[in-house]
């Protein structure tokens, strides 16, 4: 998959390009999801992308909102896969089913994140982005969770949050203005078909020649 595909040229950030003059950008082959990888995440029950802006919440933390959208050519769904806090995310490596990551919103630099605040809609827990330039705090990590060894490109997987263990859900609830028609996102603390997210559209990074090498893109 070419990134050209993904970005119209006005939008295609400097990362991008500098993605496809290292010749890291995977195409065709479809294989594990892997750290250093930016991709859009699908809600497989109610069929939205993982979505962030520079729109904060009104109630709750204040934090920039995350939502859910129907489009698929929107470029603030766009994530990044990264290691947790304490630890490298080799790139290229294949994400085990378990591993801890943060995911990091490609288009403001904030990681998706949650916490003991209601959410506006549902009253389940508050999902936002967070942090400056990927650094956020500890409340930035969840496990992927998957059958198999590893997270596979087609595979549905849950991501749980590490310290609250809620799962990343949506369950159909509308904003109304100024996101009209973005669904809720937030956490439950019960696995469901709520919470299934399966990988779209992405550039996946390929395993590093050299595997001495641990630092992230």
């Amino acid at each position: 998959m070419r990134a050209s595909s993904l970005f119209p040229p006005s939008l295609l950030p400097p990362f991008f390009l500098l993605l496809c003059a290292l010749g890291l950008v995977k195409g065709g082959e479809v294989g594990a999801v892997t750290c250093g990888s930016v991709l859009k995440l699908l809600n497989t029950r109610h069929n939205v992308r993982l979505h962030s802006h520079e729109v904060k919440y009104g109630s709750g933390s204040g934090q920039q909102s995350v939502t859910g959208v129907e489009v698929s050519d929107d470029a603030n769904s766009y994530w990044r896969i990264r290691g947790k806090i304490d630890g490298a995310c080799q790139r290229g490596a294949p994400v085990k089913c378990g591993q801890a990551v943060r995911l990091t919103h490609v288009n403001t630099g904030k990681n998706l994140h949650t916490h003991h605040f209601p959410s506006p809609l549902s009253n389940n827990q508050e999902v936002s982005a967070f942090g400056d330039d990927g650094e956020g705090d500890d409340l930035d990590v969840w496990t992927v969770q998957c059958s198999g060894s590893y997270w596979g490109q087609n595979d549905a997987v849950r991501f749980k949050h590490i310290g609250t263990d809620a799962f990343l859900s949506v369950t159909g609830e509308q904003y109304g203005h100024p996101i009209r028609g973005q669904r809720e996102v937030h956490g439950m603390h019960s696995p469901n078909q709520h919470n299934y997210w399966k990988a779209m559209e992405g550039v996946f990074i390929k395993p590093s020649l050299d595997s001495t090498k641990h630092d992230e893109l």
